[in-house]
């Protein structure tokens, strides 16, 4: 069976692997073992250890269910993406401007 490739930049393999540090300590913090993280992630020790690893070929969802799995910690995923300057910039750009005042309603 082939190995997918993944076209991952520097940067971005660097915070994977800072992400699955901070997975790995939270987990130690909280003093729950890996084999008990995974059951309740419903993941293998495997899995578990690459999401630790920050290894890039791990699924989202398998991140999601650590987080959750570490005291609901999911729900930062929701600050993924939540001010996208470049975005709004952008947006921006591409508004259209009115030529004139709208008509004053008497």
């Amino acid at each position: 069976m082939k190995k997918a490739s993944y076209n991952i930049v520097p940067a971005t393999e660097e915070i994977l692997k800072n992400m699955g540090e901070q997975i790995k300590l939270a987990r130690l913090r909280r003093n729950l073992s890996a084999a008990l993280v995974a059951e309740r992630a419903g993941i293998s020790r495997a899995s578990l250890w690459k999401v630790e690893s920050g290894n890039p070929a791990v699924a989202i969802g398998i991140y999601a269910a650590v987080l959750h799995a570490l005291g609901e910690m999911d729900s930062d995923l929701e600050l993924v993406a939540r001010d996208d300057k470049m975005g709004r910039q952008m947006q921006d750009l591409n508004l259209i401007t009115r030529k004139r005042a709208s008509r004053r309603k008497e």
